[in-house]
């Protein structure tokens, strides 16, 4: 069972945060709805307000490699926005390595940074053991905050978990299992669900140019 962020105490840690900033892009590459951005900032402010390292990662669309199209800088902008100008948003141009640990290691408070789309790495997707622990490498805590991705056994949405000594669920994740562990448990009967998912693979190839996956 996670922990929540409030159980923590995170001053002075690095704090992993897995967002879902998977959001839609116009062919400006303009983000057309910020809404997964806006629901990840209790769990970030958290983390800035109890004096925590933030480091947000996230996945954008399906790259085939190292694509600059889906790269978060759009997202880095609507969230330099969405904190305000008392926090400064780093876009890391990777998700590991030397330059990454760099930049976190002389990360000042209130500062953020964002590492490059996880996607750009084919391990995210495999689960691969090496690439989740190079992650962890740059985290005290772990924080589960993308529920919308929760059901992939990835390397950041699970591969991670052994590897970081602290883990904890954020408020979104949260509130989610807070909705659905009575449905589990004992449910009120009758009940209705209303399943939705991806729009159909036929719609036309100009449709989906910049429509993240």
């Amino acid at each position: 069972m996670f922990r929540s962020v409030d159980d923590l105490a995170l001053g002075g840690k690095r704090v992993f945060v897995r967002v879902d900033f998977n959001v839609p892009l116009d062919a400006e590459r303009r983000v057309t709805d910020d809404t997964r951005i806006r629901e990840s900032l209790p769990t970030l402010r958290k983390v800035l307000q109890a004096g925590g390292k933030l480091i947000v990662a996230s996945h954008l669309g399906r790259p085939k490699g190292v694509d600059p199209k889906l790269s978060l800088e759009p997202a880095a902008g609507v969230l330099s926005e969405l904190l305000g100008p008392s926090h400064e948003v780093l876009l890391a141009d990777d998700c590991i390595g030397d330059g990454v640990r760099k930049m976190v290691k002389d990360q000042h408070s209130g500062q953020v940074v964002l590492l490059e789309n996880l996607r750009f790495h084919p391990e995210e997707e495999a689960n691969d053991p090496a690439f989740a622990r190079a992650l962890a490498e740059n985290a005290d805590v772990w924080v589960m905050d993308a529920f919308g991705t929760a059901h992939r056994a990835h390397a950041s949405t699970a591969g991670m978990a052994p590897f970081v000594k602290e883990r904890a669920a954020g408020y979104l994740v949260k509130k989610e299992l807070d909705f659905l562990g009575p449905l589990l448990r004992s449910p009120s009967l009758p009940y209705v669900a209303v399943l939705g998912g991806p729009r159909s693979r036929t719609r036309s190839r100009s449709s989906r140019a910049c429509s993240p996956g």
